[in-house]
């Protein structure tokens, strides 16, 4: 049996339940990409302006479409900056939400009929089945943290089901 006073890494307790936030690596917020964007807007067609009064036509225009360029690589960029996934353990259920490109996804099993396995290979996603419905989960991190996210999900669950009193520590 599973030592339920093991602690957890990757976990955290938040209003009575089991939480695992797992978010894309990103160093820029789309608000810091949007003011990073306009300053860069600025600079560049200050420049642009500059070299046009001194007679080089061609370089506001070129100046333009290199903004056009860097606002769609911007865009692409802030649409995935806050993709991510919740996992949430409480004591009838588990709530697997997923974020991508602003489109939420939910899913919720019941927590007793909830499976946790690895897919084929080492560093490989997570799949989280109940019945018939299964979700993939584990993408926003490290490969080689997956097993130990597996291994905590699944430490988890039994230690809610078990009910004992190191459960009374995780939930």
């Amino acid at each position: 049996m599973a030592d339920l006073h093991e602690p957890f890494r990757l976990a955290a307790v938040c209003d009575g339940e089991m939480q695992w936030r797992l978010k894309r690596n990103c160093a820029l917020t789309p608000r810091q990409v949007g003011w990073f964007f306009l300053l860069l807007c600025v600079l560049s067609l200050a420049v642009g302006l500059f070299f046009w009064l001194m007679g080089a036509t061609l370089v506001l225009p070129f100046a333009a479409l290199e903004l056009v360029a860097v606002a769609f690589a911007f865009l692409l960029y802030a649409r995935h900056a806050l993709d991510g996934e919740c996992i949430r353990l409480g004591r009838d259920c588990m709530v697997v939400e997923r974020e991508m490109a602003g489109r939420l996804e939910r899913t919720e099993f019941a927590r007793d009929r909830v499976r946790v396995s690895s897919q084929a290979g080492q560093g490989s996603l997570i799949e989280v089945c109940a019945g018939d419905r299964c979700v993939t989960v584990g993408r926003f991190l490290r490969a080689d943290l997956r097993s130990a996210l597996a291994k905590e999900i699944r430490h988890a669950l039994l230690a809610v089901q078990c009910g004992g009193q190191g459960s009374k520590n995780l939930v």
